[in-house]
């Protein structure tokens, strides 16, 4: 392994910490106030400590990008679950559920497999101004979609996470293609100022809109909503690469295959992850007291009115 990939290695990892933080500090904003609107949102300090990491996530994880490829950087957010679990546990001042750790293991067993049959693109490679623009309106499409879907679905906040995923997957192959343009590292030259400027437009717009689902998302737990916002960024991630940047599939129909296993195994701990985190039980409200005629304890027993003496 040279140099470039240990320096994204590490930058992945500290970008998984940092959104794991941030994950956890939208789960409890979630919680208080069921999210609220967006003016509610700008209205907290905690959305913006929330907002903060995110940012230092993103700053690494881009860095991350230019030294490493797309399939090499995106699965490693996936340790953003392992991260935020013990952390949301303490805050929650609970342990980590035997569940909750099968699930995440499951989560990760998949995303493994994943990355073992995914190969690398081309050092340089990066979407063109049109595939990008494309690739902006599919998304686009798709994330109105999931939204929709999980407003109406039964497990809250999986429609959401599942946009957020695919939001937070495309800006970074939109980020990928910016960086490589400034770098004048792209296969055709650099862009022009304005397309440039498109892209990172686009980043932006979607980096904004997955940060805004995420919250939405958590309003059903932080658990599975993590998880599946870390397995629909890598694949959104995946799809574009095998698609678009000459990226592939070990093994020919085995490599699909076991791409496929890979993502059952990976929804299996999606689905081991859908309520295992415990709901803390509503308190009782104690029933009102009345005013005691006789304060002291214990009360006298009445006294029983002797018979009257009636002369013979």
């Amino acid at each position: 392994m040279n140099e470039s990939a240990v320096l994204a290695i590490l930058l992945s990892l500290a970008s998984a910490a940092g959104y794991a933080l941030a994950a956890v500090a939208q789960s409890r904003l979630a919680s208080a106030n069921g999210g609220g609107g967006l003016a509610t949102l700008l209205a907290r300090p905690q959305w913006w400590w929330a907002v903060g990491l995110n940012a230092g996530g993103a700053l690494m994880h881009v860095a991350a990008l230019h030294y490493g490829p797309l399939t090499l950087v995106q699965p490693l957010g996936a340790l953003t679950l392992v991260a935020a679990l013990p952390i949301g546990a303490y805050y929650q001042r609970r342990r980590v559920t035997r569940r909750e750790w099968r699930g995440a293991a499951w989560t990760l067993a998949g995303l493994t497999g994943l990355i073992a049959v995914t190969g690398p693109a081309t050092p340089g490679d990066a979407l063109s101004l049109r595939e990008g623009l494309a690739v902006a309106a599919a998304t686009a499409l798709l994330i109105a979609v999931a939204s929709r879907a999980g407003s109406g679905a039964g497990r809250v906040g999986l429609g959401h996470a599942t946009a957020s995923g695919v939001a937070s997957g495309v800006a970074s192959a939109l980020t990928q293609t910016v960086t490589a343009s400034l770098a004048h590292e792209l296969p055709g030259g650099p862009m022009a100022w304005w397309q440039t400027t498109l892209l990172a437009v686009l980043v932006a717009a979607f980096a904004v809109g997955g940060l805004l689902l995420s919250q939405a998302a958590f309003r059903g737990g932080l658990a599975a909503p993590l998880a599946v916002v870390n397995l629909a960024n890598p694949a959104a991630a995946a799809v574009i690469g095998v698609a678009l940047l000459g990226e592939r599939f070990h093994g020919g129909p085995l490599g699909w295959l076991t791409a496929a296993a890979a993502a059952a195994v990976a929804a299996r701990g999606v689905i081991m992850l859908t309520g295992a985190e415990p709901v803390p039980a509503p308190r009782t409200p104690e029933p009102a007291r009345t005013a005691s005629p006789c304060p002291a304890t214990p009360c006298p027993a009445p006294r029983t009115p002797e018979p009257a003496h009636v002369p013979v």
